[in-house]
């Protein structure tokens, strides 16, 4: 069960479900500095931003365009995916909701432009909001390339508590098995979370 996409408004950023319209703005976005996502898989070109986002469209993810508040520029994009609800048993509290139980957030990257402004900040606070406060879920998880420093740093300091690494994980970038560092928040993690992730977008 793969819910609808949500439209996630904040004061920086807003998250608005990927669609066909945003392909030009999303090239123009990732043309910005090419070199900047050697650890992350980005689409450049209009071809290749084309593929991006119909791949996203047909594929059980909750995708977004991440639009600046403040002149209205996509400057990048993000995305819910294995989604997972589970098999509750009758008479468990859980049993058939109509709502997804855990899943991982990822696929995000910003135009040079974005990077240190907030709204990388603001945008995991939506989604993680949404994640625990709208559709109840249980775990969050995240997993990035061993060799990102940056994205791993990143992680721990929004509250994502390091579960181990998973070899040979993912496809990496440079088109290698790369090993992915795990990292999760979970429900009871989520005040403390969110109110560290408000502070620093302070």
């Amino acid at each position: 069960m793969i819910p609808d996409a949500p439209v996630l408004q904040g004061r920086y950023v807003r998250l608005e479900p990927l669609q066909r319209h945003h392909a030009d703005a999303l090239v123009a976005a990732a043309a910005e500095d090419p070199p900047l996502y050697r650890w992350s898989i980005v689409p450049h070109g209009a071809t290749e931003v084309a593929a991006y986002i119909d791949a996203a469209i047909s594929s059980p993810v909750v995708a977004f365009a991440s639009i600046r508040v403040a002149d209205n520029t996509v400057i990048g994009s993000t995305r819910f995916f294995d989604i997972e609800q589970w098999a509750w048993p009758k008479g468990h509290p859980r049993h058939g909701r109509a709502a997804p139980d855990a899943c991982e957030i990822g696929y995000t990257w910003y135009a040079r432009s974005a990077i240190r402004t907030g709204a990388n900040t603001e945008g995991k606070l939506l989604m993680l909001t949404h994640a625990f406060e709208v559709w109840g879920m249980l775990r969050v998880c995240f997993h990035t390339d061993m060799r990102n420093e940056r994205s791993r740093a990143a992680l721990a300091r929004i509250g994502g508590q390091f579960e181990g690494v998973l070899r040979s994980h993912r496809m990496a970038s440079d088109f290698t098995a790369r090993d992915s560092a795990r990292f999760s928040i979970v429900a009871a993690e989520w005040p403390t979370a969110k109110q560290r992730l408000a502070e620093m977008l302070r």
